[in-house]
């Protein structure tokens, strides 16, 4: 069965679905909601009817989501999202964004750009909770309910919405020690005269030459998992690296890291981004996160 616009629906009894979809227990979420666990089966069945489809496996223990109950749970977290928004837009005392938000990034960019925001962010907006998920591994933000993932890779799943939140080109760079003792290479045929320090998310380095995007190959003499290891022992002058500018902005203002241009090759430019499920409606609690950190980023990478 094919959900549309037309179907009609009781949004209590989409609130309930998504309580019972939390909970996976009739009585639970009976307790929740202050119904009896009989009151929830009946408008549990008349969601179902209203949709032409089976929204949980029933046992005697226990409930669990069916396919076609998966697939609605998005939408149905987005209703009751919607409504919300609509009630504090009216409201005489909003009090700021409300609710949970999940955020997934990067640990580099978290623990630089995200994680200094949010204690500001949480006193404007009292009501709000905040789960941060720092990772440098890609997270299925569906299948694991996230409301918003900041990235800076290139885009690959369709499925998501994408806003760009700021330019972030790669930068190759070096320790002022580091040049002194090796020179400065000018070319990419020089970088293999140099010892090359990477993570170990990206296999090579990317460059633009003559307009396409050109992979330059190297064996590593040191690799690590994250960006704040790469980065440390670049600037303990073990090599050369390529990060993003958003890695280490700081330190190419301080000088502690210096930017290298070559003649042949250009920054590969890359960008922040903020992905999030498809769907109409932003909630409240994602916007002001979003405005937030893009008016850090401009701020700070300016």
């Amino acid at each position: 069965h094919c959900i549309t616009e037309n179907d009609i629906m009781n949004l209590r009894d989409v609130e309930l679905f998504t309580i019972l979809a939390e909970t996976c227990n009739l009585s639970q979420a009976a307790r929740r909601l202050g119904m009896s666990a009989m009151s929830v089966s009946r408008h549990l069945a008349q969601l179902e009817k209203d949709l032409g489809a089976r929204l949980f496996q029933r046992t005697t223990r226990a409930v669990s989501l069916t396919s076609e109950g998966e697939e609605f749970l998005p939408y149905a977290r987005t209703m009751m999202e919607a409504e919300q928004g609509a009630r504090i837009m009216f409201s005489e005392d909003a009090g700021g964004a409300t609710g949970h938000l999940r955020i997934t990034a990067p640990s580099g960019i978290g623990r630089r750009y995200i994680l200094p925001l949010l204690p500001e962010l949480m006193e404007r907006n009292p009501k709000m909770k905040i789960d941060l998920n720092l990772s440098d591994d890609v997270v299925d933000i569906v299948g694991q309910g996230y409301d918003v993932a900041i990235r800076v890779a290139p885009l690959r799943d369709s499925n998501l919405i994408a806003h760009r939140l700021s330019s972030n080109p790669r930068v190759l760079c070096a320790s002022p020690a580091y040049l002194s003792r090796h020179g400065i290479p000018t070319t990419l045929a020089e970088l293999t005269n140099h010892q090359c320090l990477r993570t170990a998310m990206v296999s090579q380095w990317t460059f633009v030459k003559d307009e396409n995007l050109f992979s330059h190959l190297f064996e590593p003499r040191f690799i690590c998992n994250n960006v704040e290891g790469v980065r440390s022992m670049c600037k303990a002058g073990a090599g050369l690296a390529q990060l993003t500018k958003a890695d280490i902005h700081p330190e190419l203002a301080t000088g502690e890291l210096v930017e290298i241009t070559l003649s042949d090759a250009e920054s590969h430019m890359l960008a922040i981004w903020a992905l999030f499920p498809t769907k109409r409606y932003l909630p409240c609690r994602v916007t002001v996160f979003l405005d937030a950190l893009k008016s850090s980023l401009k701020r700070l990478m300016s």
